[in-house]
Parts: structure tokens; C-alpha cells; sequence
């Protein structure tokens, strides 16, 4: 309950009410300096202002990932959100699923409460029917058909229009709430309300009732009570409504009621750094007390008499009182379904207001730097960009004791987190780091002749010469987990073919990533290009960073199957690169060697099961069933610790055997194997077809022609003969490190480096040519001759 009211006196401005404060009493632990008043429009036509006493000291959410702790929540429903485009009536289908949204969330236990507009819309559409049925019979007869369809309708005057439209608007609010089972409460009040204090105990505390018993208060302003608007300061006429700004007023009910989080629902997306729809203007994703100077007010709604300003303004008063807010579109149809839900849950959606700006820069800003980064990296000399790597493959020995620091820190905070095989993953050793230096080496070596390279030359026509030649991407975002190890990799790719680069690494790697990613960019300042690499910091979600379609050009997932399968699901407008899973076979022919079976068994399985490159579906021969070699896999398989499970026709063969597997499309991650008999090579072909994920699969015979039939014939990015899975890695690959493992068909496949980070451009020369010379009657004749290519560096 607040203490004290503070009453404000109020001047116009641009012919609208700006008010002002003047306070009239404060207590000396709570006295406002000059300095901080802030400017609140009001919502009728006596502004006010109070100042929250009790929630002085309350803290609004600092970020948008805390949201999803809200518990009181005030949902504000502008009047374009709630009218129809005719601005007669109610968008009913809106409205239909905010009523939705709210309901959800009321039945996950929280506390909603809705301020909403409408009553005059409703009115309106009433009234206006109303009228046109009154017509006598007469007076239609007497004006003529044409005169009728001609015949004016009064001016509606705002107030009878609400007091029409309040009890329908009421009745239909019931009626959708109903469907959930929920009942809802309808709260109409004036200024006098908050003014009278008897009336603002009376208030407050049945608000406070009606969310103990679980009931949605709806909210709106008295408009069949409340004085007119002043002229010019409302819109007029038959074709407008006339409805009174309830921003303030929902402000004020957040703060009062000591809510969490204020949605504010409005036809524009939020705030713009320019006014909505010029080509330049951004959407101010974070918006801090103070940075009013950095937004453009453009022209207010098409119904309503808040405007921007007007929300922005009860915005920080909500925030300055402890209450977070967010200014969103509810109008938009693919978002106004999911709108609120989706801000409850933390997601990038409209303006958050927040009062703690974070030390770095945003996502946004990053991207930025990445891509304006990235085209001066793309400019350097190939020797150049071969120097930083160089550079940073050396700081990864000479820094060795540093970044094992930094990584033990890191599965300290992870023990009794994670699981073994993550902790593996995790961890870095010595060994790892020279492995990492080698490997950059041979990026550095192959990054000499890789943009630029020219691929294709053809003459047009004399004087007209056009190349094919390749070009890095853009900017890439990388998403990782556990893996530090992967950050220099995956940026010595990026540096290699020019790109800009965003990395988003796990939070169990912390320490480890940010060492790694210093020394990264230490490396990139030798030639003045330490912004092309940068590590995603903030609290962003994953879901998040994958709607910066206009900043990235490519998402690639490195981690599990279910993370792939998320951005995959998240992406939008950015292609993904990546495999969903690694559902790896090998098949073990009638002719395989007994002494090689169980090397190579043993290898692909045991040696890293939590690889995706690891082998999944083991598929035997029909005829090795109950023979030495059989013995030997699974006497090998028992005594590594791993888990069978059987395939329909090998536990067919059983009398007694494993658990007989849940789905042949598992990807187990662990020392876990499905085992499933097949009749022959073809057999085999058409089960990694049917059950598999296009990575690996593997073969295993003396049989030449076999072989060759089975590599031929396996759609997979992978095929091998007679070797582990375990080999389907960049590193092994001679391609010095990979950003991922590719099962898609377009652009890279398999383990995809430095090549899979370029594409093309073409550059054409010429003369003075138009298309017109090579008419049917021009003067010139295309050539289209092949010219030869430059050779390709390969020392």
C-alpha cells in the first residue's frame, strides 16, 4: 500500500498534456532531487503521479532470462491491439489469443492482470448498428434507395460509446476466459479512485482479493464518466474512437500492486533508433533510463491517445517503482499468438526496459563488429592472415599453463555436474594443446591460396572476360558445448577463409573459452583485426541469437544431437550447417578377417563412445551368427563394459538375449550398442538407408568387389572400407580442423573446413559491352570460350 500521493500540476506542450511534478510532501528518507523527476502523462484528463514508497527499494529483473521468474504479471492491451483495422469493433481473433496466452500462464500459477481498451470500439459498432436499424420505414422510402446507402451517421460521442460498449466488452472477456476455466473480474475507475485514499485502500485491496481466489482482474478506465478530451488532443469524427491513454494507468497498477512485469501491447515492435519503417531504423532490443536522446518519436497510433512517448514515459516510472517492462507488438499475426508467452519466457521479443546496462557490448553490436571485422580480414594478403594463425598456435604452447588454469577452474565448477564422457570433453591437457598448434599449422599452410582463388575463366566475348572465384561467407555462428578446444579451431578456420566469426560457447567452459578467446584475438591485433572473433558474453539465448538473420550468413551447432535439432528448429531465414545425429553402422561381411573385426569394433565404439563419429549399429552377416568371429565381438563387447541391444532378427535368433532395442534409430552416446543380423550386403545398404543419419558407416570384408559396392552405393557423407568410424574427423582428414560434421547435400558435406567456409562471386571485365551488340542484329557474338586457370598453391 503506498503511503503518500503526490499530486502534479501540468502544462501543454505540442497540444498535449505534459504533466509536471510538484511535490507537495516528502518524507526525508525518500526526498526526489530536481535532478530525477521524471515526466508521466497522465491517463484522463488529471495527471498524476505517486511515488512508491514501499517499493523504494523493490529491484526490477536485470535481464530478459529472468523474466520467466515473474509471478505478478499486468498485461497492458492498446487500442490498435484490441480494434479492428475499420476501428469499429473488436479484433476478435486477437483477442482470442491474448485471452489464451494470459491462461496459460494464470494456470501456471501465476498472478495476471489485464488493462485493457475496447469499450469504445464495441460501443461504437453497437451504437452505429443501433442507429441504422432506427431508420423508419418512411424516411427509407421517401430519401431513395441511393440517398439511404449516402445517408450520413452522427458523430458518436466517445463516452455514450463506452457506456454501450463496456458490459459487451465484459461479456465477451468472460466468455473466452471461461473456456480455460477461468473466471475474470471486471474493475472500471477514474483518477478520483487513486486521489481518494479510502478509495485506493478499497482498490488495492480488492485487487489483492481477487488474485488470492485465482481471478483475473480486467482493468479499464471509466470512460462513460470521465471529463472529454481536449481539443485537438483526440481523434474525432465517425471513422476514429476516441479511447483514453491506459498506459499511465497500467503503470500505475504495476507499481502499486508491486507486480513483476509489465507487457505492454502495441502495434509496433517496440522502440526504433529511427522512426518505424525508414530503411535505417533498428529495433532497440534493451532500453536504459537516460537513453530517451537515442529514440525517435514518430507520429502516435492510428486510434488511441497514448502514443510512444506516453508509454515510454509510464515505462520508467514502472521501472523506477521496481516493476520490469517490455513494449511489444500484439498486432502482428505470426507473433501475437505466442507474443506474451514468448516474453515470459525470456525471448528477444520487443523493447525490455532494464536498469543495469551490461559492461560489454550487445549481441547485436557484436555482429556488427564481426561482419565490418571479417571484410578487413578478407582483404589481407593470404601471408598475412597465415602470420596470425601462426601466431596463435604459438600462444597456445607458450600460454600453456595459463589456459590449463583457466580449463581446471572450469571442471572444478563442473564436478558432480556432468557426466564422464562431458567432462572428457571438457577437459584440456597438453598433449590436446600441441595436438591444437599442429593442427592450426596445417590450416595456416592451406589458407595460402583460399580467397580469391580463382576456380573459373571464360570469355564472353572480345574484351569481356568473367571469373568464377571464391569468397568467405560472411559471418559464421558457431554454437559449442563443453568443447573449449573447439574456439581456436573453429577461429583459425574463420580467419583462414576471411570470415567474420560469433562464438557461443557453453557455460561449463567459461574460464577455458575466455583465455582462449583473448589469445585469439591477440593474435588477430598483429594485422589490426581483433574484432573479427567474438565471444558471446551475454546472457542470449541460443533461440535468440538464431533470429539475427540480417548478421549471420551461417549457423553451425558442434555439440549434441538435441542441440543441433534445436537451432535447426530455431533458425530462421539462416541456414544451418551440422548433422541432427550420428547414427554411424558397420557392417561385417561373410568375408571379413577375424583379426581385423574386432580392432576396428572396438576402436569405433570404445575408444570415444560420446563422439558423434562413434558406432552406434553394429549389422552382421546372417552367416557369422554362432561362429568364432561372432565369439570374439561379443566376448570383446563384455569385457569393454558395453551394452547390447538386440535388433528384431538378431533377437530372433535367441532364445535368450539382450533387451531387444527400443528404436534401430539411436544415437546411444555412451557404451551402448544396437546389434541386428542381415542377410547381405544389400540388406545392409538398405538399413543404413532406412535407420541411419547420412554421417559414417563402415564396412568390413576381404571382398574387393563387396567393398567397392557397398562404397558406391551408401548415400552417407561418410564411406569407409576397413576402417574405424572414428576417422570421420577434419584433423584426420588432413584438413587441419573442422567447424562440423555436414549431412545435408548443399554446399559441404562431411567434415567441413576450410573449403566449406567459401563460396563464390563472379567478376567480369569488359569494354564498354551492353547487351544490346549481341541482338539478333547486333554487331558482336558471345565466344564463351574456357581460358585456363591460374595453378593452385599447394605448398
Amino acid at each position: 500500500m503506498l503511503s503518500q500521493v503526490y499530486r502534479c500540476g501540468f502544462q501543454p506542450f505540442n497540444q498535449h498534456l505534459l504533466p509536471w511534478v510538484q511535490c507537495t510532501a516528502v518524507s526525508r528518507s525518500h526526498r526526489i532531487q530536481p535532478s530525477v523527476i521524471r515526466h508521466v502523462r497522465s491517463w484522463s484528463n488529471i495527471p498524476f503521479i505517486t511515488v512508491p514508497l514501499s517499493r523504494a527499494h523493490g529491484k526490477s529483473f536485470a535481464h530478459r532470462s529472468e523474466l520467466k521468474h515473474a509471478k505478478r504479471i499486468v498485461v497492458k492491451l492498446g487500442s490498435a491491439v484490441v480494434t479492428r483495422g475499420d476501428e469499429c469493433g473488436l479484433a476478435l481473433g486477437r483477442l482470442a489469443s491474448i485471452v489464451e496466452q494470459v491462461s496459460v500462464l494464470q494456470n501456471q500459477g501465476r498472478e495476471m492482470m489485464l488493462v485493457t481498451s475496447g469499450a469504445v470500439a464495441f460501443g461504437k459498432q453497437r451504437l452505429r448498428h443501433e442507429i441504422l436499424l432506427s431508420q423508419s420505414v418512411r424516411q427509407a422510402l421517401h430519401s431513395g434507395q441511393n440517398q439511404l446507402k449516402e445517408m450520413a451517421i452522427p458523430v458518436l460521442e466517445a463516452r455514450a460509446c463506452a457506456a454501450a460498449g463496456q458490459s459487451g466488452l465484459m461479456a465477451l472477456y468472460e466468455a473466452m476466459f471461461t473456456q480455460y476455466s477461468i473466471c475474470a473480474a471486471q474493475i472500471l475507475v477514474t483518477n478520483l479512485d487513486f486521489h481518494d485514499e479510502q478509495k485506493r485502500r478499497n482498490l488495492n485491496g480488492t485487487l489483492h482479493e481477487l488474485l488470492r481466489m485465482n481471478i483475473v482482474p480486467i482493468v479499464n478506465t471509466n470512460d462513460a464518466v470521465v471529463p472529454p478530451a481536449e481539443p485537438n488532443s483526440d481523434l474525432q469524427g465517425v471513422n476514429v474512437i476516441s479511447v483514453k491513454d491506459n498506459d499511465s494507468l497500467a503503470a500505475r497498477l504495476a507499481v502499486e500492486m508491486k507486480t513483476d512485469l509489465l507487457i505492454v501491447l502495441s502495434d509496433v515492435e517496440g522502440l526504433f533508433d529511427s522512426p518505424p519503417g525508414s530503411d535505417d531504423a533498428k529495433l532497440i532490443d534493451i532500453f536504459y533510463p537516460g537513453d530517451q536522446q537515442s529514440v525517435t518519436f514518430g507520429t502516435k497510433s492510428r486510434v488511441g491517445m497514448g502514443g510512444m512517448e506516453a508509454k515510454v514515459k509510464a515505462a520508467l516510472w514502472a521501472l523506477q517503482g521496481g516493476t520490469s517492462v517490455v513494449i511489444a507488438n500484439g498486432t502482428h499475426p505470426k507473433v501475437s499468438g505466442h507474443v506474451i508467452t514468448d516474453i515470459v519466457e525470456g525471448k528477444k521479443v520487443g523493447t525490455f526496459f532494464s536498469e543495469v546496462k551490461p559492461a560489454g557490448p550487445t549481441v547485436e553490436q557484436q555482429g556488427e563488429m564481426a561482419r565490418s571485422g571479417g571484410r578487413m580480414l578478407a582483404t589481407l594478403e593470404p601471408e598475412q592472415r597465415a602470420e596470425i594463425i601462426h601466431h596463435l598456435a604459438d600462444l597456445l604452447t607458450d600460454q600453456r599453463d595459463e589456459i590449463l588454469l583457466a580449463n581446471k577452474k572450469d571442471l572444478e565448477e563442473a564436478e558432480g555436474r556432468l557426466a564422464a564422457p562431458l567432462l572428457k570433453r571438457l577437459s584440456l591437457s597438453t598433449s590436446k594443446l600441441n595436438s591444437l598448434a599442429i593442427g592450426l599449422r596445417q590450416i595456416a599452410a592451406s589458407s595460402q591460396d583460399s580467397v580469391g582463388r580463382v576456380l573459373r575463366r571464360t570469355r564472353i566475348a572480345k574484351n569481356l572476360e568473367l571469373e568464377q572465384v571464391t569468397v568467405p561467407i560472411g559471418v559464421l555462428l558457431v554454437i559449442f558445448e563443453s568443447r573449449p578446444d573447439c574456439l581456436p579451431q573453429v577461429a583459425a578456420l574463420a580467419i583462414a577463409s576471411g570470415n567474420g566469426l560469433l562464438l557461443k560457447g557453453g557455460k561449463e567452459a567459461t574460464h577455458s573459452n575466455r583465455i582462449l578467446h583473448l589469445l585469439t584475438q591477440e593474435a588477430l591485433s598483429i594485422h589490426g583485426v581483433k574484432e573479427a572473433v567474438q565471444l558471446v558474453n551475454t546472457r542470449e539465448e541460443v533461440e535468440d541469437l538464431c533470429r539475427l538473420d540480417k548478421m549471420i550468413d551461417l549457423i553451425i551447432p558442434r555439440g549434441s544431437s538435441q542441440l543441433v535439432r534445436d537451432i535447426q528448429k530455431a533458425a530462421k531465414g539462416i541456414p544451418v550447417m551440422g548433422h541432427s545425429e550420428g547414427i554411424c553402422h558397420m557392417y561385417v561381411d561373410s568375408e571379413a578377417s577375424v583379426d581385423k573385426v574386432t580392432r576396428l569394433v572396438r576402436d569405433s565404439k570404445c575408444e570415444y563412445p560420446a563422439a558423434c563419429n562413434a558406432l552406434e549399429t553394429l549389422l552382421i552377416h546372417r552367416d557369422l551368427l554362432r561362429t568364432p568371429l561372432f565369439d570374439q565381438i561379443i566376448d570383446m563387447l563384455r569385457v569393454e563394459q558395453v551394452k547390447i541391444h538386440a535388433g528384431p532378427k538378431f533377437a530372433s535368433y535367441l532364445t535368450f538375449s539382450p533387451s531387444e532395442v527400443k528404436s534401430l534409430r539411436t544415437e546411444y552416446g555412451d557404451l551402448e550398442l544396437c546389434i541386428e543380423v542381415v542377410d547381405n550386403v544389400q540388406d545392409a545398404i538398405d538399413h543404413i538407408h532406412k535407420y541411419g543419419s547420412s554421417h559414417t558407416d563402415v564396412i568390413v570384408t576381404e571382398n574387393e568387389n563387396t567393398a567397392e559396392f557397398f562404397l558406391q552405393h551408401v548415400d552417407s557423407a561418410c564411406v569407409f572400407w576397413n576402417a574405424s568410424t572414428r576417422f570421420s574427423d577434419g584433423y584426420r582428414f588432413g584438413l587441419g580442423a573442422e567447424v562440423g560434421i555436414s549431412t545435408s547435400r548443399i554446399h559441404a558435406r562431411g567434415p567441413v573446413g576450410l573449403e566449406g567456409l567459401l563460396t563464390t562471386k563472379w567478376l567480369l571485365r569488359g569494354k564498354d559491352h551492353v547487351v544490346s551488340d549481341f541482338s539478333e542484329h547486333g554487331s558482336l557474338k558471345y565466344l564463351h570460350e574456357n581460358l585456363p586457370v591460374p595453378q593452385r598453391n599447394t605448398n
